[in-house]
């Protein structure tokens, strides 16, 4: 897919507009406003947020680069400079809908296993709701398609995520039935992706709804199918 961005625009011009600032003749009305310069990490992540925003109100085809730039407030040609072209700015989004929170950040639950099973759903929920609409939107598949890279990114989140599930609810020892452990919460959270959509996109179901239907599920798939793989059966 090619490219539908303008060059990098020439040194000087990679700054936003502030709009409390007047031209040059010091009027502040015809002229056009003084720019403040970013930090590349602040502008990036400036463009970065407005994708994000945008891929979750409308499909992939509709989203303009040039939109994007007004609404970030830089120049066009940054995000060709920070990004690529579109669809290696829709890749970034979805790396960043599905990077999970640090490990040295993740509160280990404790008490008893429903205990632990209801604040491990509670951090998946709040996880997910953080950008909802495209979230499901990168999940589901409903951006560039079919795409290879795309699905590598997702697969390795998936693996990511059920790792760290495991770990919140205190299954992941090394053992060798870890894999097939693991796998069967990759299959949970294919429920967790559909009941996401019918909470944040069809509003079909209510957050408290998802919630305890997750923690059913997964009360279940600690209490009875994952112990029965750990003795092999």
């Amino acid at each position: 897919m090619g490219s539908d961005l303008e060059p990098l625009p020439a040194p000087g011009t990679d700054i936003r507009a502030d709009p409390g600032s007047s031209g040059v003749g010091g009027n502040g009305t015809d002229e056009q406003p003084r720019r403040r310069r970013l930090e590349p990490d602040e502008r990036r992540a400036q463009i970065l947020a407005q994708a994000i925003e945008m891929f979750g109100e409308r499909p992939y085809a509709a989203v303009s680069t040039a939109e994007l730039a007004q609404r970030a407030g830089v120049a066009r040609g940054l995000i060709n400079h920070y990004f690529g072209n579109k669809r290696d700015l829709y890749l970034a989004v979805v790396r960043r809908m599905v990077t999970l929170p640090r490990a040295d950040e993740l509160a280990v639950p404790t008490g008893t296993t429903r205990e632990r099973v209801e604040a491990s759903v509670r951090w998946l929920l709040d996880t997910i709701s953080e950008h909802g609409s495209t979230w499901v939107k990168v999940t589901s598949h409903e951006g560039v398609g079919d795409d290879p890279e795309v699905q590598q990114i997702l697969d390795a989140a998936d693996d990511a995520a059920a790792q760290r599930l495991l770990v919140m609810i205190g299954l992941a020892d090394g053992a060798a039935s870890e894999e097939p452990r693991r796998a069967m919460v990759r299959a949970y959270g294919g429920l967790v992706k559909v009941a996401g959509r019918e909470w944040l996109t069809r509003g079909t179901m209510t957050r408290d709804q998802v919630h305890a239907l997750l923690v059913d599920m997964l009360n279940t798939l600690v209490t009875e199918s994952l112990p029965r793989v750990r003795r092999g059966n």
